[in-house]
């Protein structure tokens, strides 16, 4: 059995010293992804490599994203204690418990049937019970559950999902990587009913982001 012991909380640590290094995050977020055992959601065979920074295959086409990436997408959302957050790609879970660890009412959609069950008893197991995860299409989101404080897009998207932006409430930001080839880390908010504004930040890459449902 894997255990989160004081060699993987001291490998987290520093993890964290390089991430504020890099200025990847804010203290906030550094401070969250310090209490999250990033090695327990992955495979065991990257246990021993889980606190550098780069990303790793989970199966099913999908990475766990690299901690810089987790940092910088999450500070960039600029939500705070009981903001209720729809993360699209829930992958390994380990984006979810960040936001988690942060106070964050987290609802987390994932279009993969068996990443979604796997990663659902994960976070249970680790006592994320309070992170409610969904299988479903990541374009159509959660419209029962909206609208939302923020929305976390963990896949790149070529156009943005018109669906989503209906689902943030006025004041919202959604954090997207956007593009077609290259991708570019997006942020969009709601300025009113009506209005959205842009803002683009650094180049990124990230798996695809697809329709439908993969059972």
């Amino acid at each position: 059995m894997i255990t989160d012991d004081f060699r993987h909380k001291g490998l987290r640590s520093r993890l964290v010293d390089e991430l504020r290094r890099k200025g990847a995050g804010s203290e906030t977020v550094l401070k969250a992804i310090n209490s999250v055992p990033r090695h327990l959601f992955l495979d065991s065979s990257f246990v021993k490599i889980a606190y550098s920074d780069v990303a790793f295959p989970i199966g099913a086409g999908q990475t766990i994203s690299q901690p810089s990436t987790v940092a910088r997408q999450t500070t960039l959302l600029k939500v705070s204690r009981g903001s209720r957050v729809l993360e699209v790609g829930t992958g390994s879970g380990y984006q979810a418990a960040v936001l988690s660890e942060m106070g964050v009412e987290v609802y987390t959609i994932e279009r993969q049937a068996e990443l979604y069950r796997k990663t659902a008893a994960v976070l249970r197991n680790l006592g994320y019970s309070d992170i409610k995860t969904y299988l479903g299409d990541g374009y159509e989101g959660l419209p029962d559950q909206g609208p939302f404080d923020a929305i976390l897009v963990t896949a790149g998207a070529a156009e943005l999902p018109q669906k989503l932006l209906l689902q943030m409430k006025v004041g919202a930001a959604m954090v997207i990587p956007l593009g077609r080839g290259t991708q570019i880390m997006t942020r969009i908010w709601r300025i009113s009913e009506d209005e959205f504004e842009k803002e683009e930040f650094e180049e990124c890459a990230f798996v695809p982001m697809l329709n439908g449902i993969a059972r």
